[in-house]
């Protein structure tokens, strides 16, 4: 495209018209929110649950501006791709993860956010498996990737940018989303227990409690269709005793998207 519109277009519109007029940003990053959650086995004699935490994925900048802080993985844009080709390409480059749950959160572009200049990011939030960000966290240059608790990046890390508001708002998207969607799929393995699934949904928001849930979720799912019992091949229900002394069923999602929430 040259300065008068799209290259051979010769319209009046198009002849009259001048790139020069108009400012356009010095650059336009799309930064993500990676969330992951950790498990970490506990120390008893009896089966139980393991201990899961909500942690996100930061890295420690190297140059101005904000040299030596931790900030959220991203990149510019490049002319020749689109904002969420950008996010997906900073996502597999920080973690190998070529796909998943990628979704974007918004815009975030108040006057003086960036010291370069006029930078306008494009926030995305993606949930990945918790041995790819360790792994990342491992590798050779480990001391520049970190892997934080939700409520240490929100009250007590020191952030670069606008970050903290960034991460902020996806904690709260993902919060709304679990209560309303079966994004929790994403933290679960294919084959879950409903106690698994209770402990992943109170983990994300601490707030929740539902003594009745496995009634009531069983219920949901006779009438909407989200979970389904995991059966062999003699269909008979398939059941774990991995996290508890007595064995419980098996569930797993079904490809239905609820429009109303699905777990109150």
């Amino acid at each position: 495209m040259n300065e008068h519109g799209k290259q051979g277009d010769t319209s009046p519109e198009a002849l009259a018209y001048s790139a020069k007029k108009y400012r356009t940003p010095d650059g336009v990053p799309a930064d993500i929110v990676m969330f992951t959650l950790t498990k970490k086995e506990r120390k008893t004699v009896t089966k139980t649950l393991p201990i899961r935490e909500l942690k996100v994925m930061l890295i420690r900048r190297k140059s101005w501006p904000f040299a030596g802080m931790w900030a959220l993985p991203g990149g510019f844009c490049r002319e020749s791709e689109s904002i969420y080709d950008a996010a997906t390409r900073e996502l597999k480059e920080e973690t190998g993860v070529d796909g998943g749950h990628l979704e974007y959160l918004g815009v975030y572009s108040t006057p003086g956010r960036d010291p370069r200049g006029w930078i306008i990011s494009h926030a995305f939030f993606a949930l990945v498996e918790e041995w790819m960000l360790e792994s990342r966290q491992a590798a050779d240059d480990a001391g520049e990737v970190g892997l934080f608790g939700i409520e240490e990046v929100l009250n007590g890390l020191e952030l670069a940018f606008d970050h903290r508001e960034i991460i902020r708002d996806a904690y709260l998207r993902i919060q709304q989303q679990m209560l309303h969607s079966t994004i929790a799929r994403q933290f679960l393995p294919e084959q879950f227990t409903l106690s698994e699934l209770y402990q992943v949904i109170q983990t994300v928001v601490p707030e929740f409690s539902e003594p009745n849930f496995i009634r009531k979720i069983t219920s949901t799912r006779s009438r909407q269709g989200i979970l389904e019992e995991v059966r062999d091949e003699d269909g008979k229900p398939m059941s774990s005793n991995q996290y508890s002394q007595r064995p419980a069923q098996l569930y797993r999602f079904t490809d239905y998207a609820p429009l109303l929430s699905i777990y109150t």
